[in-house]
């Protein structure tokens, strides 16, 4: 373990996040009822050009009107190479509540990025009086941004979570794909004539959990798109979890149970890490490092290993 301790990220639900245009606004009350997590109402991708001036108006009104509950409640503004981004950190900051919990960046490609909404959001905290700090989340979708990621995640006190996104990621490093998220057709592996599909996001996924864990954010799995295939959804958050992410996006509201299930312990495996700690406690009051459980080792590494599990299950519990 090095010197510098690994630091906690937030402790908060973050299972599904539900996305939605800040363009249609019969969405939103749906939104606030589902069983999300976080809700995302977006200005950027899914809001036409001529529609951003209205999509703001929408979700400003929204978060001041709409009965959230608890969910963290987060906006996605447009990116720094648009001129629409500077309006919606702006309007949001100076005319929405308190309720707003997060503000979304997209294409972060470096530290600088962060740094500018970072400069315009205090800035306006600052001469409107608003009492409570508004966190950042960030999307990583494009080579410059995973070259960068670790810089990224450790721009700002401000910083909460870091989301993959597939399909500008894509874009941005040449893939030859147009899907977003899951299996590649053309990317496999063959042995003795049999294709073995592995997963192309595997390797910016682990940079995304490593650069968030060493600086105490969130790492998130963004969207799956083909929101008819629930088994690719299910595989895809199921890796996602493996690898250390804490949950996925949902562009579809059917993707909100899948995405619950998978990044919420199942009862069998907070009962196996409890059991783990009980027994490491039983050995440690013996005088010994390590035990068997269930015929396998388990040391202070496995201590470790169960209280990452029993902590994020009494965090959803609570």
């Amino acid at each position: 373990m090095s010197f510098r301790l690994q630091p906690t990220p937030p402790s908060r639900p973050n299972r599904c996040q539900l996305f939605g245009p800040g363009s249609n606004t019969k969405l939103f009350a749906k939104m606030a009822a589902s069983a999300a997590d976080v809700i995302n109402l977006d200005l950027e991708d899914s809001v036409a050009p001529s529609d951003k001036d209205m999509a703001r108006a929408n979700i400003i009104e929204a978060i001041n009107t709409v009965d959230w509950g608890t969910k963290t409640l987060s906006v996605r503004i447009n990116s720094l190479d648009t001129p629409y981004w500077y309006r919606d950190v702006v309007d949001l900051l100076e005319q929405a509540s308190e309720r707003l919990d997060q503000i979304m960046i997209p294409k972060v490609g470096c530290a600088e990025d962060v740094y500018a909404v970072d400069a315009l959001v205090s800035a306006i905290e600052a001469a409107k009086g608003r009492t409570k700090r508004v966190a950042f989340e960030v999307i990583i979708e494009s080579a410059a941004g995973i070259a960068h990621v670790e810089e990224i995640a450790a721009s700002s006190p401000r910083l909460e979570a870091m989301s993959l996104g597939a399909a500008d990621f894509a874009a941005s490093m040449g893939m030859q794909t147009t899907g977003i998220g899951g299996t590649q057709e053309n990317y496999y592996m063959l042995r003795e004539g049999e294709k073995y599909w592995s997963d192309p996001w595997h390797w910016a996924q682990t940079a995304i959990v490593a650069a968030c864990r060493t600086h105490g954010i969130l790492p998130v799995d963004g969207p799956f798109g083909d929101f008819s295939d629930d088994d690719g959804y299910r595989a895809q958050a199921r890796r996602s979890a493996t690898l250390g992410m804490v949950g996925k996006w949902a562009i579809h509201p059917k993707q909100i149970a899948t995405a619950n299930e998978v990044f919420t312990p199942s009862e069998e495996a907070v009962t196996e890490a409890r059991e783990i700690l009980a027994a490491m406690e039983t050995a440690k009051a013996n005088g010994e490092g390590a035990t068997v459980y269930k015929g396998r080792l388990v040391d202070i590494a496995s201590i470790k290993q169960a209280e990452v599990i029993v902590r994020q299950s009494e965090m959803i519990a609570g």
